[in-house]
């Protein structure tokens, strides 16, 4: 296949703004409530993941991280997630952290279906039941977040979107700096907007005021389309894309454990 037969979200020269896979460190957070995990591909590409346990029956969390992060830099982070009640389960694509192979965009929605089939069999391995069982996308994270609330037969209890794009043209144009030509967001896109409008679960958006990278138009976009009740948008005032916590660490992760813990948004 050419390059420019190739899938827009296989190309590339969009592969190489959408995606910045780095291995994890050998020194990592492993302990009694930091577990390494392992999740196998349909093609059988074997994907890493790490699971922090707050409690045997706390309501739980399958995160999908940015594109430039991997599952252990929430070694620390995670603690935090833990201390107000949740178990947090954070994803790696392939090519990122422990996971073979290499990123591009069809493989990342096929992954996150896997992960979220298997996401059950591994929380029970781990001797863990949660109370229920959400879904976080962070940036990149919520084109995974949001093929899994579009595909699953049993969709999770809640959807959180992190700094998510609504546009997946108007994104790698910002990104890279080009202009695509011939193509159209339903047929090459991720479709998060289409996908959050059929998302029938708990919604909460969280994006900052000043995220250059992905606007906040974005995010207002996506509560807007989504089709979850109760559903919520929460604007960080002078946050950028990564920096959400530093900003507001309390209104941030208020917005998340009401949805997770307290059931409401």
């Amino acid at each position: 296949m050419s390059r420019s037969a190739a899938p827009l979200l296989a190309r590339p020269e969009v592969l190489q703004v959408l995606f910045h896979p780095r291995a994890e460190p050998r020194m990592t957070r492993i302990d009694d409530t930091a577990h390494a995990v392992t999740i196998t591909a349909d093609d059988g590409t074997r994907l890493g993941g790490k699971v922090f346990v707050a409690s045997a029956t706390a309501p739980a969390i399958l995160y999908f991280h940015g594109n430039g992060e991997i599952a252990a830099d929430y070694d620390g982070l995670s603690s935090i997630y833990n201390q107000l009640g949740m178990t947090l389960f954070v994803a790696d694509y392939r090519g990122y952290g422990a996971s073979e192979g290499w990123p591009d965009g069809p493989s990342l929605l096929a992954d996150a279906r896997a992960t979220w089939a298997q996401t059950p069999g591994i929380l029970e391995g781990l001797g863990l039941a949660p109370a229920s069982l959400h879904v976080m996308g962070r940036s990149l994270g919520s084109a995974a977040a949001l093929e899994i609330l579009a595909t699953a037969e049993t969709p999770p209890d809640g959807l959180i979107i992190e700094s998510g794009f609504a546009h997946t043209l108007a994104l790698i144009e910002r990104l890279g700096g080009f202009r695509i030509s011939g193509a159209e967001e339903a047929r090459d896109g991720f479709g998060n907007l289409d996908k959050i409008a059929r998302a029938k679960v708990p919604t909460v958006i969280i994006h900052g005021t000043e995220d250059w990278i992905i606007p906040v138009d974005d995010g207002r976009a996506l509560h807007q389309a989504a089709a979850g009740a109760p559903k919520r948008l929460v604007e960080i005032p002078g946050a950028g894309h990564n920096d959400l916590m530093m900003v507001d660490q309390r209104s941030y992760f208020l917005a998340v454990r009401n949805l997770v813990v307290a059931g409401s948004v």
